[in-house]
């Protein structure tokens, strides 16, 4: 077995509704941090990611991972593996992107999976909380300010009554401290992640109507995000994207941040499983 890392992150990096994860003992956890698809771990982590989401078109191929790995200084991507005795225990990938302005690191959050028996054990808040260490490291890489401002952001889905799964994930990430972009204002798209080949076969990209939930490391109290804010991370976001896709594809009208609110405007931070 490859050595154990120390955790990067403390109780203080823990969002806070993840505070009764304090009570779980992370010695009994391996933790290692992937950063090459040559890297041993990458397989088995890559597996069981793509067990996960694969058959649901939202993990992406090893080829596009693997440019990832190698966006410059300005990005940080990583998986990190946990593990219990040799036993699978949780797995994630993020990847820390430095604002266009250099102000702060906006973290995407790709993918989380906690295994069924490591689940209400309190590692799923650790899981959470483990970005900020690679926003950190993005911070040191690129001479920023230590203290520099830390967002969190992913992709989710709206809540339907119908999907149950959905909404038990919404619900994890809202009492954890979580936030949604108001989507009447801010009405986000995600490219069209289908081969090029399925996109010029059936008429052209569909980019999917997504929710951003964010936290703001440390303003997990602030209700309201100006214009400006909201603007820079959907752009970082996107500049996170941009390499794996056609120029093209991205340029489709519904990936213009035109219609976003002005920069002064104050947006509202609404709960995620808010319809």
């Amino acid at each position: 077995m490859l050595p154990s890392m120390q955790w990067p992150v403390t109780t203080r990096d823990l969002a806070p509704g993840d505070l009764k994860s304090t009570t779980l003992d992370l010695a009994q956890y391996d933790l290692a941090s992937i950063r090459a698809t040559n890297d041993p771990l990458f397989e088995p982590a890559y597996a069981r990611l793509w067990e996960e989401f694969g058959p649901k078109d939202e993990m992406e191929s090893r080829a596009v991972l693997d440019r990832r790995f190698h966006l410059g200084p300005r990005f940080f991507y990583e998986m990190a593996l946990v593990r219990t005795a040799g036993v699978f225990a949780a797995v994630r990938d993020h990847t820390a992107a430095l604002a266009g302005d250099g102000s702060h690191v906006v973290v995407h959050l790709s993918h989380n999976l906690v295994s069924p028996l490591a689940r209400r054990t309190g590692l799923a808040g650790w899981m959470r909380a483990l970005p900020i260490a690679a926003a950190r490291q993005c911070l040191a890489a690129n001479a920023a300010p230590p203290g520099a401002p830390i967002t969190l952001l992913a992709e989710m889905e709206f809540p339907r009554p119908d999907d149950p799964p959905r909404l038990i994930r919404l619900q994890a990430y809202e009492r954890a401290g979580f936030r949604k972009i108001d989507p009447q204002c801010v009405p986000y798209f995600q490219p069209d992640f289908r081969t090029p080949a399925v996109i010029d076969a059936t008429g052209g990209p569909r980019p999917l109507a997504f929710q951003l939930l964010v936290r703001r490391v440390h303003r997990e109290h602030e209700r309201v995000i100006f214009g400006a804010e909201a603007r820079q991370l959907v752009e970082t976001l996107y500049d996170i994207y941009r390499p794996q896709f056609r120029p093209a594809d991205l340029a489709h009208p519904l990936l213009s941040l035109d219609s976003y609110p002005p920069d002064n405007v104050m947006i509202p931070l609404v709960p995620p499983t808010q319809c």
